[in-house]
């Protein structure tokens, strides 16, 4: 059986710059996978190559056992993929309950409307609740986080694309979203596909990592393993 998410020697390149070289990985169903590296490594170029942000010069990327290498970044959100960017980017004029409403209302039109529901995120991210009325532009990192994550949700993917999820955050707020990623692949039975520098942080909830530098895959292994190799730490920098 081939596995929920392929990446099969992806190529990518931006103007004459090569920004992934021979880039394979896999993420079975109601996994969480973790992609390391340092700022600049490619972690974010793999995963706007998955959502169709980013043209590929070589490779292919399956999902779900359909080929999507070709296909355009709507339809791969409609076919189950969703992506929680970096930078959140919310609409700051608009309230957070505008801004997830705008997940629900992409899909409608599919299967998948009506099977995830306001109610939904709150378990996941209690604090949501309260935000609702609160203009996106006022919320702090941490909340920028969770609603972001919360509108990708309202998407009701097969597939969770989170960019440094836990970038400037304090450890309790860590803590709250690594709690929140459990449950999502537990009680939603979402794969998740982390683009994280810090291997601590990406510890608490990866099954499998791999670890990106300079556009080139170089390890793949469980987070331990490279929690107890110093030059692999270095590699990730953190």
């Amino acid at each position: 059986m081939s596995p929920f998410l392929s990446l099969q020697e992806l190529e990518c390149q931006i103007a004459s710059t090569s920004i992934l070289r021979s880039c394979s990985l896999d993420i079975e169903e109601r996994e969480i996978v973790c992609l390391l590296g340092r700022n600049g490594a490619g972690k974010s170029s793999i995963l706007k190559s998955i959502i169709g942000l980013y043209p590929l010069k070589r490779g292919s990327i399956s999902f779900t056992g359909r080929d999507i290498t070709r296909i355009p970044c709507h339809e791969r959100v409609l076919s189950g993929i969703a992506y929680a960017p970096e930078d959140s980017r919310l609409f700051p004029d608009l309230t957070v309950q505008e801004n997830i409403q705008l997940g629900f209302w992409i899909i409608k039109e599919t299967q998948r409307s009506g099977t995830f529901d306001f109610d939904k995120i709150f378990e996941i991210f209690p604090p949501v609740k309260r935000l609702l009325r609160r203009k996106a532009g006022t919320l702090s990192g941490g909340e920028k986080k969770m609603v972001s994550i919360s509108r990708a949700l309202a998407l009701c993917p097969f597939l969770l694309l989170l960019d440094e999820s836990f970038e400037g955050l304090s450890p309790l707020v860590v803590a709250t979203l690594s709690n929140a990623m459990l449950t999502i692949r537990d009680e939603l039975g979402v794969s998740i596909l982390l683009a994280e520098s810090n291997v601590h942080n990406a510890s608490q909830v990866a099954e499998r990592a791999y670890i990106i530098d300079r556009g080139e895959i170089i390890f793949e292994g469980h987070p331990s393993e490279i929690l107890s190799n110093e030059e692999l730490i270095r590699l990730v920098g953190k």
